[in-house]
């Protein structure tokens, strides 16, 4: 990587090209009317100025294209991460107070994390880029790095895109190993957990404008296949930006159902218990020429130093059980760690 940069962004936007930013980035509180500006903000939406101006910026037609050129693959060589034994303890304490407010009819769903740790005993998180090129055509690679600490990944999940009036996002939830698709097809508590998502979707679009919802289908991301159902939004008119983001965020495949500021805490009070980065399952977004494209930050790799963490996350709701949504995590955590060369 050059060495003169020490701030950056980038995230693969609606078009398929890939826009980068170098900091140092001017903070907004609100989103500007023209040029590029990226959104940064954890998951709790607590930054007062998540807008991110970068004092330059290129677009290129992709991560590898961008990789040659910055010299992203010449920090370090290979990457050895030595992980600490990630127990259930604490997940299955998160997993019984779910349960036990889902039983109370407090909440129909909500979504634990569960973390896995470690350390960097060669490379470092720059390092980590150059595997961003790697994606499938189905995944949006996404980096924010400021300084020594930062977080990237390969999402498949857009929170928006906002284009002319026109509002694109998607229900993406229910998982299973792709090689279980046939019966994956038939699993009434996927389906159920999938449905949780895609309807409130869109109920809580359709006073936005005219919504059209596509059918659902089976998305294969290689090691890992999802329910996903494509939905499209006419809109009633210009809409602000940050309200939307706050509207959609968190997605309900990552947030708990219903939404009310007591879930939501509860929700946020878990994932600290759980030690979940800020940043995880957060808007990541970029602005250029009034086209706004935001993801959902999962399928990451955070880092500090030379501190390393893989979040995962889980739709708990009445018909889940511990066993197999701790298997769940482990498999989204194995296929980050495949996609980044981790294993």
């Amino acid at each position: 990587m050059t060495e003169r940069v020490t701030d950056y962004a980038l995230l693969k936007k609606g078009d398929g090209r890939v826009l980068f930013g170098e900091g140092p980035f001017t903070e907004l509180e609100s989103c500007p009317q023209s040029g590029v500006a990226f959104y940064v903000n954890d998951f709790a939406l607590s930054d007062a100025k998540p807008w991110r101006v970068p004092a330059s910026y290129k677009v290129v037609e992709s991560v590898f294209e961008l990789s040659q050129e910055l010299g992203f693959s010449e920090g370090g060589g290979e990457l050895d991460v030595e992980w600490d034994e990630l127990t259930p303890e604490g997940f299955a304490q998160v997993f019984s107070e779910i349960n036990q407010a889902i039983g109370k009819g407090e909440i129909e769903k909500s979504v634990p994390v569960a973390v896995e740790t470690g350390r960097f005993k060669q490379g470092s998180g720059v390092d980590l880029l150059s595997s961003l090129a790697s994606g499938e055509e189905a995944f949006y690679p996404y980096a924010w790095v400021t300084g020594g600490k930062g977080f990237c990944g390969l999402t498949p999940e857009v929170l928006f895109n906002l284009r002319k009036g026109r509002l694109n996002t998607m229900a993406l939830a229910g998982t299973a190993r792709s090689i279980e698709q046939q019966v994956f097809a038939y699993d009434e508590k996927e389906i159920r957990e999938h449905e949780f998502v895609a309807q409130t979707l869109v109920s809580k679009l359709s006073d936005m404008g005219m919504v059209k919802r596509s059918q659902r289908s089976i998305l294969d991301l290689g090691v890992l296949v999802h329910f996903h159902t494509p939905i499209e939004v006419f809109l009633y008119g210009d809409k602000d930006t940050d309200d939307l983001v706050r509207r959609l965020h968190p997605t309900p495949a990552l947030g708990p159902l219903p939404r009310t500021e007591e879930t939501m805490g509860n929700l946020i009070r878990w994932r600290e218990m759980l030690g979940c980065p800020a940043w995880f399952g957060a808007p990541f977004g970029v602005l250029e020429d009034g086209v706004f494209h935001a993801v959902v930050t999962i399928r990451g790799v955070h880092w500090d130093g030379e501190q390393v963490e893989i979040p995962s996350g889980c739709g708990v709701i009445e018909a889940s059980r511990l066993v197999n949504e701790w298997r769940e995590l482990a498999l989204k955590r194995s296929a980050v760690k495949r996609s980044f060369g981790l294993e």
